[in-house]
């Protein structure tokens, strides 16, 4: 069978989304599929293109997946008018280069956000014959609107207007929640929904890693290292962690690292300089190969958001807790549900800066709490997240026969 992704975001950039559909890709090519991708030129979060790749249209292999990148607007930039264009131009290239390029297909698997991708994804699923995916990683327009980037008005109305189309039109619309697939269920009865969770590769991230005397670049032996690694960006609120920091100067050995790059991370950077914080080191992106030992080379791990928003699950809280490292969440509702089940760190109420600078203390203060708080987040990654069990239950769940399945597609 041949099997279409169409994701604005995919290797070699960086981020959930790209080691998520990448290892997707991976799993149906090795369960004997044909995989294409279509994705733009690699910009992000850098918004610049990558060096080696530019122009209209390029095909690529990566691991047995072909991938056609078309033309992108790339924008590092928060203004709505310059996101717009950065979101449309690769609707408009991909709806162009897949119409000329792409083969027939069984299935087509649209990514979202952006939302308006789905324009692209629903015209060409019909062109090509394929049954139309459409997944949710989060749910658009609601978080916009929750983080102030859309306000009420026409361009509310007709995002909604363009999400309801995606969701009816959709074969199956899957989301990466469970607040996510409930959301779309009670507003959308009549949708067909697929949970198809978020995980990790369990045998990649682990406890047991050799790291070295250098902790790949975190710090010095005997620093008690909590780590950040993702975008800095808007909805992370990374914010919060500097000011927990400027109360625990007094900590000489604690420190917050933060790994990544974003919209946010230079105005991050002010911020610390301004409070003059010792404790605070920014570091450059790392590859993806790098992220298990990086995790395994922290004594604690941070996954943090601005607002608890609907259906939202940070993918980092899954390596976290395969990685055998405690995790200091600042975030309630599902992702809250999830460490608290599992007894894997402490949690924090976004916006809550004295009770994050308290769970700090009590983390750096115990290597025992530290080492009982990651078993039993390996235990949790190990039982209910390994990522090749999700999706080969979702390969299984695709090849069942319906009464819209046509002969012959199905999955083996």
């Amino acid at each position: 069978m041949r099997f279409g992704l169409l994701t604005q975001y995919y290797p070699p950039e960086l981020g959930a989304p790209q080691a998520r559909l990448s290892e997707l890709a991976a799993r149906l090519v090795a369960r004997g599929h044909e995989v294409v991708v279509l994705t733009a030129m690699p910009n992000y979060p850098g918004g610049e293109i990558y060096p080696g790749y530019g122009g209209l249209v390029r095909w690529e292999e990566q691991t047995g997946v072909r991938i056609l990148r078309s033309f992108i607007y790339p924008s590092q930039s928060l203004g709505l008018v310059k996101r717009m264009a950065s979101y449309l131009s690769f609707v408009s290239s991909s709806l162009v280069a897949g119409s000329l390029l792409l083969p027939r297909l069984d299935f087509l698997m649209t990514e979202s956000p952006p939302l308006f991708l789905g324009i692209s994804g629903f015209l060409l699923s019909r062109l090509k014959g394929a049954r139309w995916i459409f997944n949710v990683s989060d749910l658009w327009p609601e978080s916009a609107v929750r983080l102030g980037v859309v306000g009420e008005g026409r361009a509310l109305r007709l995002a909604q207007r363009l999400e309801a189309f995606c969701y009816q039109k959709a074969w199956l619309v899957t989301g990466q929640s469970r607040g996510i697939v409930e959301d779309i269920r009670r507003r959308f009865p009549a949708v067909p929904t697929y949970h198809l969770s978020n995980g990790v590769d369990t045998q990649l991230f682990r406890p047991d890693l050799e790291v070295g005397e250098g902790r790949c670049g975190l710090g010095e032996p005997g620093e008690c290292i909590a780590l950040y690694a993702g975008l800095h960006g808007l909805a992370q609120g990374l914010e919060q962690l500097l000011e927990a920091a400027a109360r625990l100067r007094d900590l000489e050995r604690f420190r917050i690292v933060l790994v990544g790059d974003g919209p946010e991370k230079r105005r991050l950077v002010q911020r610390a300089r301004e409070l003059e914080l010792a404790n605070v080191r920014f570091l450059d992106p790392r590859p993806r190969e790098e992220m298990p030992r990086l995790l395994a080379s922290a004594d604690a791990a941070i996954a943090c958001l601005k607002e608890t928003l609907p259906g939202a699950v940070p993918s980092k809280i899954y390596e976290a807790m395969a990685a055998g490292r405690p995790l200091l969440l600042v975030a309630g509702g599902e992702p809250a549900e999830i460490v608290r089940g599992a007894g894997a760190g402490p949690i924090v109420d976004p916006g809550d800066v004295e009770g994050l600078a308290r769970a700090c203390r009590e983390l750096a203060a115990s290597p025992a709490l530290r080492s009982g708080l990651g078993a039993a987040g390996r235990k949790l990654a190990e039982s209910d997240y390994d990522r090749r069990r999700i999706l080969d239950a979702f390969l299984d769940h695709l090849g069942r026969p319906t009464a819209e399945s046509a002969p012959g597609t199905k999955l083996e």
